[in-house]
Parts: C-alpha cells; sequence; structure tokens
C-alpha cells in the first residue's frame, strides 16, 4: 500500500483553498424545485465541471429535461485498478422562512461555537454541497501529491434530488454503459456522532397505499341511520387496528417472507453506541418503544419492517359538531420493508386484507404512492470492511456499521439499473439542520472528511 501521510497532509495544507472553493459553490443559489433559480442550477453544474476539469476530469454539463447532470471521468491508476462512481447533489432546498436565518444563506463563513468548535454555515453545507465536495478536495490533494488517482472514478452530480430526481431514472436508463462502475459511492448520509464515523449497510424499502371506502351514497343523518348503516370510519380503522397484533408484529398473511434476523454480532455492536429507548424517544416527547416487543429501538428502526397509518380523513372535521355518518374514509399508509421482502407482494397482500374486511354493501379503492425494495449489503462485504478500517484510522472512534430507517432511492437504481452496490459514508451530523434554517455542517466533518476520502480511495485500490 502507498503511504499515504504526504496526501493527507496535502489535504491540510489546502483546508484554506478547500474551504474558499466550497463557498464559491455555496454562493450560488441552486433551488432546484423553483424555476426563478433554474439559471442558478445551470451555473452550479458548470461551476463543478470547470472545476473538475483543473483536476484533469473530462467533466461536461448534460441536459436534462430539467437541471443538467455534471458527468466526469479520470483513468485513475489505470485499467487495472477498481472502478468508483462517486454521486453527489449540487441543488439545495428553499429557503424559507428567510426571517429565521440568523446569517444570509447564501453567503458563508465560517462561526466558532462553544467550546472552540468551528461550523460553516449556509445553505448547502451538509447537504450536500459540503459533502460532495469533501471527496473532490480529498482527490485534488491525491492529484497534487501523485500525479494521478488510484482508482478509476466516474462522478455524477444531480440538480434535481431536493425535488424528487424527475429526470434521474431516464438518464441512468439512458447512459447505463458510461456510468456502470465496480460499486458506487455515495456521500449523502451522516456520521454516529461527532467522534464516531458509520457507513450504512442497509436502507429500508418503501410501499406507500391510500385506501378509500365508501358506504352509502351521502352522509347520513347519525340519529336516523345510526346503528342500521355501515360506517366507513369504523369499518376503515377496524382494518388498520388489525394490521398488528399484541406483540406489535404485523399481522399480513406472509408478511416477514425475506425478513432475515440480523447478525449477533451487529446487533452487539449496536448496543455498544448507547442508544436506549428513552434516550432516543425522550427527544420527542415519548419514552414507550412501540413495535415488535423485546427488540431495541435500533434494530426497529434499522432493521425491521414497520406499518404505518400517516393519515385518516373521513366525515365533519371542521369546527363545531355535526352529526353525521360519512359516507366515505380514507387513509395513507405506508410499509417499510427490509431484506428480500416484494414490494408488490406486500401491497397485493394488503389490499386482499383490506377487501376482506369491508362489508358485502360497501366498496374499496386503492391508489399506489411509490413502492421501492429495501437495499442491504452483506455486513462483512470487503468493501464494508476496507472504508470501515480507513474511517476509524481517522476519527477518535472507530467507525460503525448501522442501518437507516428511511430510503435513498438512487442506491436502489444504482442496484437494480446499473448492477452496483453501493457504500454510502456521510460526514453529516444529526444537528446540522438540513432542510431547515441555519443549516451548518462543522468544520471537522469538512476538514476530516476530505481526509477520510484519501483513505477510503487508497483503501479501495489495494
Amino acid at each position: 500500500m502507498t503511504d499515504i501521510t504526504p496526501v493527507l497532509s496535502r489535504a491540510d495544507q489546502n483546508l484554506g483553498s478547500s474551504l474558499e472553493n466550497l463557498f464559491e459553490l455555496l454562493r450560488i443559489k441552486s433551488i432546484s424545485t423553483d424555476p426563478a433559480y433554474k439559471a442558478d442550477c445551470r451555473k452550479a453544474a458548470e461551476w463543478l465541471v470547470a472545476y473538475l476539469k483543473t483536476l484533469d476530469f473530462e467533466a461536461s454539463t448534460r441536459d436534462t429535461p430539467g437541471h443538467p447532470m455534471v458527468v466526469a471521468h479520470h483513468a485513475g491508476a489505470g485499467a487495472d485498478a477498481p472502478h468508483v462512481l462517486f454521486y453527489g447533489h449540487y441543488d439545495v432546498q428553499p429557503v424559507d422562512p428567510i426571517e429565521l436565518w440568523e446569517n444570509d444563506p447564501f453567503d458563508p463563513a465560517v462561526k466558532e461555537v462553544e467550546n472552540g468548535r468551528k461550523i460553516l454555515t449556509g445553505r448547502g453545507t451538509a447537504d450536500d454541497k459540503g459533502q460532495l465536495m469533501t471527496f473532490v478536495e480529498a482527490c485534488r490533494a491525491y492529484k497534487e501529491v501523485n500525479g494521478s488517482l488510484p482508482c478509476r472514478i466516474t462522478i455524477l452530480f444531480e440538480g434535481e434530488e431536493e425535488s424528487g430526481s424527475p429526470s434521474l431514472k431516464p438518464f441512468l436508463e439512458a447512459n447505463a454503459a458510461e456510468l456502470k462502475a465496480d460499486y458506487a459511492l455515495v456521500c449523502d448520509t451522516s456520521m454516529w456522532d461527532r467522534d464516531t464515523p458509520a457507513i450504512a449497510a442497509a436502507l429500508r424499502g418503501l410501499v406507500g397505499e391510500e385506501v378509500v371506502v365508501t358506504a352509502a351514497d351521502r352522509d347520513l343523518h347519525s340519529g336516523l341511520f345510526g346503528g342500521a348503516a355501515a360506517n366507513p370510519i369504523h369499518v376503515l380503522t377496524a382494518a388498520l387496528a388489525g394490521l398488528h397484533d399484541e406483540t406489535g408484529r404485523i399481522t399480513l398473511e406472509n408478511f416477514y417472507d425475506g425478513v432475515e434476523e440480523t447478525p449477533a454480532n451487529i446487533k452487539a455492536s449496536w448496543e455498544k453506541l448507547g442508544q436506549t429507548a428513552e434516550s432516543f424517544l425522550g427527544q420527542v416527547g415519548l419514552s414507550v418503544p412501540s413495535g415488535e416487543k423485546g427488540r431495541s429501538v435500533l434494530e426497529l428502526t434499522w432493521a425491521r419492517p414497520t406499518a404505518e397509518v400517516n393519515g385518516i380523513t373521513g366525515g365533519y372535521t371542521g369546527e363545531g359538531f355535526k352529526t353525521v355518518i360519512a359516507a366515505k374514509a380514507s387513509a395513507k399508509v405506508s410499509f417499510r420493508l427490509v431484506g428480500k421482502q416484494d414490494p408488490d407482494k406486500i401491497r397485493e397482500t394488503f389490499r386482499t386484507y383490506v377487501r376482506s374486511k369491508v362489508p358485502a354493501d360497501c366498496s374499496v379503492e386503492f391508489h399506489p404512492h411509490g413502492g421501492s425494495p429495501a437495499i442491504h449489503l452483506s455486513y462483512d462485504s470487503p468493501v464494508i470492511t476496507k472504508a470501515k478500517n480507513a474511517l476509524s484510522d481517522e476519527w477518535p472512534k472507530p467507525a460503525v456499521v448501522i442501518g437507516m430507517g428511511g430510503s435513498i432511492p438512487i442506491v436502489g437504481d444504482f442496484q437494480r439499473m446499473l448492477g452496483m452496490e453501493s457504500l454510502l459514508v456521510g460526514f453529516g451530523l444529526s444537528d446540522d439542520r438540513i432542510h431547515s434554517p441555519n443549516e451548518k455542517y462543522e468544520l471537522a466533518s469538512y476538514h476530516k472528511g476530505i481526509r477520510s476520502w484519501v483513505r477510503i480511495l487508497e483503501a479501495l485500490a489495494a
């Protein structure tokens, strides 16, 4: 393995200019969801292309029906070197409400907070410009010292992640041969805490479903019809209540097909993180864990499937009181999936279950709202092992392999469309206020993030 000490030293020496580069990008108001900032989104893409060209990447903007993609290639150490695809996004969330910002969201700065700790302030610092620039600046340090990069690198930066990525799948499909690599690197994630880096090995999948139950042909007087006419709110809520048994398990037939138990050594490593039901739920004013009995909150949120009712409507909900039996009732239900659960089978099983609960003189209709399978890397994957060791060499505490309760659609797209697994490493923190006023990114996250990618690239090349 090459001695990377000179590269790490160069990353340290470059920190001032690396911050200047990041701040130039942060000043561009690349708000993808607002058409008023269309030109700014293109400006951000063109800025990235110009900067990547200074590092000898073959880089270009690629037009889409929405905002442009940035695609760049570097041959690295040659044809025999591992090939990685690095993904990030240059677009940012709107800044509203602007009056809650302590400083101009597009005038980034270094700010000292408690105990001499320094943060970077401004929209996009953590999500995702600061994160993606840690990788770019790692490439810069490597290039300046060694003249090349240890891996073959393809970069894909999109400009619509914060507005649903409508152009991404068609772009991946049309450019699959160009973008395919040995594996993808995704930076849009977080650390466990300020001292403990994390690799996300699992992302839960998702099934979204809207259910509408219809009974009478109009709303009914509850005095005249109450007790005789079917109440769709009763029908619907009874079905929803039956989704779980008294132990918290989901009752749908064959729901747990494809769900595997988390390895004992991984659960033991999660226990060492010190997260308790009280510490996890206490921050939102709760204390008693829901879900399956006998499982930790980390296992429940990272490695187990869920069925959640996200909203219910029906009947009169305005001011005062109106004694009616509603004609219709509806609910929005989501399932988070793990392992090899099949979204299509879960959706159909749920519909079959609800139909079985609806009286013969009532009707039910369903409206799908997306579906994607879970993503899971082997916990002992060689790629994870290399990255874990590299991160552990950089940070005060050893890296941990975690799950994520949410979903990152791009990771599933890489797997399904390009046949690539993804390594998810990011340096954000839970208090970075992404999507909110006063977004920030730790200076240590930026600095040590650059050094971390230097170490990871070297480890992957070896």
